[in-house]
């Protein structure tokens, strides 16, 4: 199963590495490790430690979770209780990446709105 998931996160993290239009050298910067070690994460020869996964999903601007989606193996409670709740990042982080600037700035002005009219009630 740790090889599977191994594999798995590596995918994610390639998606979105590149997704963002970064390099694998840009990335093992942001987290002082080298750019091999990016390339063994993304392969899933090497696991990644709770630690680096922090480090990853904080550059990566994704939740932790996000590496974890999609995963046959994951059972999220919290989510599960709650269809409704129930969010793909990697479908919503590809989606969102596609956009233009302008249609992107558009949708963040929409949840700004909406966020404002929730406080007010």
């Amino acid at each position: 199963m740790e090889e599977n998931f191994n594999i798995h996160l590596g995918k994610k993290l390639r998606m979105r590495r590149l997704s963002l239009g970064l390099t694998q050298t840009k990335v093992a910067q942001a987290i002082n490790v080298t750019f091999q070690q990016i390339q063994k994460y993304e392969k899933g020869t090497n696991g990644v430690s709770s630690n680096r996964l922090m480090q990853l999903s904080q550059f990566l601007k994704v939740p932790i979770i996000y590496f974890f989606e999609d995963y046959k193996e994951f059972k999220d409670a919290s989510l599960s209780d709650n269809i409704n709740e129930d969010l793909n990042y990697s479908f919503l982080s590809r989606t969102f990446s596609s956009l233009s600037r302008t249609q992107k700035d558009k949708i963040l002005q929409i949840l700004s709105n909406t966020a404002k009219f929730e406080k007010v009630g």
